[in-house]
């Protein structure tokens, strides 16, 4: 396993088949817009400034009425995203909502091709060469993926999460800061993992369910439901 950083995960998912290397063999770095100015967007704008893929261009959200420029980044709501597009048609895309729902919602109501969405990785990340990284996924600082885990689309592996060997998070899943899957450990579609949590190998949290921060599931935790403590078992 090796640290391949934001650059080159960025590249290999959401870059290489639409861009032009410079005389000298570099890429230009890509436009980026995210939606979202909440916590976890201004966590990404923060980390899209550390990227070498991308530049940070704009960014939308339903808080402003109307396009404005800060410190030269243009800033508007979310209805201004095909405009920005259109001046930048190379334009990626990430959502900065830590929210599950309303991230899906963010992507059903934007139906924007698979391809315009960004793929992030924090060059304090760890990922193995051969882990899979689904379009829009976001890899904060400290994280790990091990050998053969696969990210759905959409997801979240927050700072200091571990996702072993095998592991496979769903779409739209979040798994939170110190969080760990062990090997071949599986959070479906929607599923949040707390802070701290764990998944011991091979146990399944079910379809937008909740393991509550620092418990630990021993057991499968079917979907729509919340599970808490040690061993974790579902309240409601």
């Amino acid at each position: 396993m090796t640290n391949r950083g934001a650059a080159a995960y960025a590249y290999d998912y959401a870059y290489a088949a639409n861009s032009e290397a410079y005389e000298d063999g570099s890429a230009p770095r890509r436009p980026l817009m995210i939606v979202g100015i909440g916590g976890h967007g201004r966590v990404l704008m923060d980390m899209a400034r550390l990227l070498t893929a991308y530049r940070l261009a704009a960014v939308v959200d339903d808080r402003f009425t109307a396009v404005e420029l800060r410190g030269g980044l243009p800033y508007g709501p979310i209805s201004e995203l095909p405009n920005f597009i259109a001046d930048e048609p190379d334009m990626h895309v990430v959502i900065g909502v830590g929210d599950n729902r309303t991230r899906r919602a963010i992507v059903e109501r934007l139906a924007l091709p698979e391809a315009a969405y960004a793929v992030l990785v924090h060059p304090a990340a760890v990922v193995a060469e051969d882990a899979r990284l689904g379009l829009g996924t976001v890899v904060m600082p400290g994280a790990v993926i091990g050998p053969g885990a696969a990210i759905g689309t959409h997801a979240i592996i927050n700072s200091g999460a571990v996702v072993e060997h095998d592991a496979v998070v769903g779409a739209y899943a979040h798994v939170s800061p110190n969080a760990t899957m062990a090997g071949a450990a599986v959070a479906e579609e929607g599923a949040h993992i707390g802070s701290g949590a764990v998944l011991i190998p091979s146990v399944r949290v079910g379809s937008w369910s909740v393991l509550g921060a620092g418990g630990i599931a021993v057991r499968d935790v079917p979907d729509g439901v919340t599970a808490v403590g040690v061993p974790a078992k579902a309240i409601r």
